[in-house]
């Protein structure tokens, strides 16, 4: 008997994961099978995104150094480097364009008051850090002792360090051919045990697809309903459209050969909600099944996974102006512009400090003076919606390295673009 693709068994499970969520949803709050299928879903999930953390950091750390060494060595580095964080800078400012645009023209929370949500603002306080102190934080969090990071999973720190182990190997020249090898086989090591965790990938999806279904509150849904839709329709518009025709004019491929070959990430960015804990398979489908060479995909992956947040840049800013709605402040273009560069720096994250995704939230919210505490009405929506954009936030990664190797194909001497 001939079993399905591992990437019909994703789907599948992702399936079965929606409509068991919703048969649970269905049972009584005290209900033995509704407890039971909890717990069983809590444990299987807990378990594959483990699984998923503990090859990260190694993963992250060994590609990078694979990555910028391999691509020093073709004297591609400076050109790498220049077309990944213009892409980056590119595509997030189109989704807080798109955002703002969207936003204005729907204008969620319009007719609404805060009043509503008194209860859910009252016991919150928001962390607040200015603008100064937010560089602070994040400038000082690149930096620090790299076992201490290694340990932690910091993951800019590590990047950081592993650029410089990159170049330093480079310039080291023959004297560390041997470490640069060992790094080679250490990365190959890496994911191979990844190809083994993904064979769990079926099960683990279903069991977090399971309990995020299982446990929305569909009333509080209602009441933000025009909020979440206004959000859920720009995400999909940038992931759907905006991402995949760009990709396609600069490379010609098409929007299906991408989905195809990516589809395993972006279903478990969905289910994990995490850029970095998907890292392991958003590197495999990369390289695999999307064909970007290794040492394109081992540095623009993980550094996208760590600064290129589309989809948490465009939540953030229509968010901003969902919250002006409700406190009936309207902002103007200088606070809109205001709005649109904080989005697209708070999305980057702030590594060290606690509940980063608040923060920098409320870091966008300061920025124009409206009250930090009602991120607090964001709270109870941001598990569903958080789903969506950590996969659009994931798909511009893997966009991202088709075109900077198609960049770097068409800019080399004698090469023929694959237009």
């Amino acid at each position: 008997m001939k079993f399905p693709s591992l990437n019909t068994q994703i789907l599948l499970g992702a399936l079965f994961g929606v409509l068991l969520g919703l048969l649970l949803g269905g049972l009584d709050a005290d209900s033995s099978v509704r407890e039971a299928g909890f717990y069983a879903s809590t444990i299987a999930g807990g378990i594959f995104v483990g699984l998923l953390k503990m090859v990260l950091v190694p993963l992250l750390f060994t590609s990078i150094v694979v990555g910028v060494a391999n691509l020093q060595e073709h004297k591609q580095m400076h050109r790498v480097w220049v077309s990944t964080l213009v892409f980056f800078s590119i595509s997030m400012a189109i989704a807080v364009l798109l955002a703002l645009v969207a936003t204005n023209i729907f204008s969620p929370g319009a007719g609404m008051h805060l009043g509503m949500f008194a209860e859910a603002m009252k016991d919150f306080h928001a962390e607040k850090l200015t603008v100064g102190e937010f560089f602070s934080h994040f400038i000082l969090g690149l930096f620090q002792n790299p076992f201490t990071s290694l340990a932690q999973s910091n993951v800019l720190a590590v990047v950081i360090f592993a650029l410089f182990v990159g170049i330093a190997l480079v310039i080291g020249g023959s004297r560390y051919r041997n470490f640069l090898v060992l790094m080679q086989e250490a990365f190959d090591l890496v994911m191979m045990i990844v190809g083994w965790i993904m064979r769990l990938a079926p099960f683990g999806i279903m069991a977090l697809l399971v309990k995020l279904v299982a446990t929305q509150d569909v009333t509080l849904f209602a009441s933000m309903g025009k909020f979440m839709a206004v959000v859920i329709g720009i995400t999909l518009v940038h992931g759907v459209i905006i991402l995949p025709s760009i990709l396609y004019v600069i490379t010609r491929v098409t929007p299906w050969q991408f989905w195809k070959g990516a589809r395993e990430a972006l279903v478990t960015a969905f289910a994990t909600s995490s850029s970095s804990a998907t890292l392991p398979v958003t590197l495999r489908c990369t390289e695999k099944h999307l064909h970007v060479r290794r040492e394109i995909a081992g540095f623009v992956v993980p550094l996208g996974a760590t600064v290129n947040m589309d989809g948490t840049a465009l939540y953030e800013a229509s968010a901003a102006l969902f919250i002006a709605n409700l406190v009936g402040v309207e902002l103007n273009l200088a606070q809109q512009l205001i709005v649109f560069f904080m989005a697209m720096i708070a999305s980057v994250g702030a590594p060290g400090i606690p509940s980063a995704g608040m923060v920098t939230m409320v870091m966008v919210l300061q920025s124009v003076g409206l009250p930090a505490e009602a991120i607090a009405i964001l709270l109870p929506i941001d598990r569903l919606l958080d789903t969506l954009r950590t996969a659009v936030n994931v798909e511009g990664d893997m966009v991202g390295s088709l075109i900077v190797q198609e960049i770097v194909k068409t800019s080399e001497p004698g090469a023929v673009s694959s237009r």
